[in-house]
């Protein structure tokens, strides 16, 4: 079944100054929560047996990501199907019944037979931090299903225009995560509960703060109807479904890189300080990465009916990869890189040393992420969604290969080595959707 493409009034007469205005409150927002990252390392860090605590983390946070894979593109969903009553109640429906999944999975795995297992026999960690990612773990339970009921109502509020509420949301959500940092911080309690605690009160606050926000475009959907409306279509559970699944498994299958880059960290070289390092430098890298994970909604909401705004979408496209380029090459190769890890992050001398080079490895990421969320946003509006999964899974496969022979074999250092992997990994997934992404463009 073919859905009806998203149609606003802003794609129309579309201009750079237009995408630009459209752009900047979803980059600030994701600019915003990158800095959540850096943030609350920085606490870590400064409290007692950080490098400990900053592994314990990395890992309990690397969980979380692939537990809340499922409901990431909620977003792209309901920016995509939202477009009067009927699609509403079902993708909300569909959005909480998923929420609730995610959150009873996490649970389960946090069974201690099942979560020790794991940490203690698969990844190999030491007791010490393996108890300390577990209680982490635990006060993270509410995250992904709140991550997954803001994400809704935002795509709501990206389809209506209202952009720039998104980021007031973001807003309310690093205050209270500000609050909750501080006071623990204050109160001198342990690094990794206290950073997992802010970023729990952040997002349930953030969550609530959507839904408010989206009450009036809630109504004006409410009072619609698809009889009003020939060209439009009845929203079924077997589309949402459809269109949804390979969206769900691309999140799975991307975060899910996380937990294996780091099964392969801890058995290599400098583990314990790759597993401290690494979270920092990913935490920088993705300031920058933001600016493109922001895009690909963009391109959902303006390319328009017949895709006529293609070429200025892909011009601006460019004009933002080279815009991040500069930025992440600026930091990497300059003494601007010993400020942040040292004095800003407050990494040790001994972690600052280790964390040069896989920053210089990955200041093409950022770009690459541009390239990839301008491919999907393209393939979701064409409402294709197989091949970003298919992209997603050689990007998978790729890092796989890349950590098992550099970290078993050639015997890198784990961060050094997770570095290039992820770097080889999105390049492929890239040049896969190539093809994809043109035929996409002119059907």
């Amino acid at each position: 079944m073919v859905l009806p493409a998203v149609e606003m009034n802003v794609a129309h007469n579309l201009t750079y100054k237009k995408i630009f205005i459209f752009w900047i409150p979803l980059a600030l927002t994701w600019f915003m929560m990158t800095i959540e990252q850096p943030y609350l390392m920085a606490i870590i860090a400064r409290l007692g047996e950080s490098k400990y605590n900053l592994a314990a983390f990395g890992i309990a946070y690397s969980f979380a990501l692939i537990i809340e894979a499922p409901v990431i593109m909620l977003m792209s969903a309901s920016t995509a199907l939202v477009r009067n009553k009927d699609a509403y109640l079902k993708l909300r429906k569909f959005a909480f019944i998923l929420n609730g999944s995610v959150t009873l999975i996490m649970i389960v795995g946090l069974t201690p037979p099942i979560f020790y297992f794991i940490t203690e026999d698969v990844i190999a960690l030491p007791k010490h931090i393996a108890r300390l990612t577990y209680l982490t773990s635990i006060i993270m339970i509410p995250w992904a299903a709140a991550i997954g009921y803001r994400r809704f109502y935002q795509g709501i509020l990206i389809r209506n225009n209202l952009t720039r509420r998104v980021t007031y949301g973001t807003v309310i959500r690093l205050v209270f995560m500000s609050v909750t940092a501080v006071i623990g911080y204050i109160m001198k309690l342990n690094g990794a509960y206290t950073a997992a605690l802010a970023l729990v009160m952040g997002v349930v606050f953030e969550a609530g703060a959507s839904r408010l926000m989206a009450r009036n475009p809630v109504k004006s959907i409410m009072a619609e109807s698809i009889t009003g409306n020939s060209n439009q279509t009845a929203l079924s559970y077997k589309t949402i479904i459809h269109f949804y699944i390979p969206l769900a498994l691309t999140s799975v299958i991307s975060l899910g890189v996380h937990p294996i880059a780091t099964f392969f960290v801890a058995r290599s070289r400098l583990a314990i300080e790759s597993l401290a390092v690494l979270p920092v430098v990913n935490a920088l890298v993705f300031i920058f990465r933001s600016i493109g994970l922001s895009y690909q909604e963009v391109n959902i909401a303006l390319i328009g009916e017949k895709k006529q705004n293609y070429k200025m979408l892909r011009n601006f496209a460019v004009i933002l990869g080279f815009g991040v380029l500069l930025g992440l090459s600026f930091i990497a190769f300059s003494p601007l890189a010993r400020l942040w890890f040292r004095k800003v992050s407050g990494l040790t001398q001994e972690l600052t040393s280790l964390s040069y080079l896989p920053l210089k490895i990955l200041v093409l990421l950022p770009v690459l992420t541009i390239w990839i969320s301008f491919q999907r946003g393209i393939l979701v509006h064409a409402r294709n969604t197989k091949p970003i999964t298919a992209a997603t899974s050689i990007e998978f496969l790729t890092i796989i290969i890349v950590l098992y022979v550099t970290v078993l074999h050639i015997r890198i250092p784990g961060v050094i080595a997770a570095a290039g992997a992820y770097l080889i990994g999105k390049l492929l997934a890239n040049l896969y959707l190539v093809p994809k992404q043109i035929r996409a463009a002119r059907i």
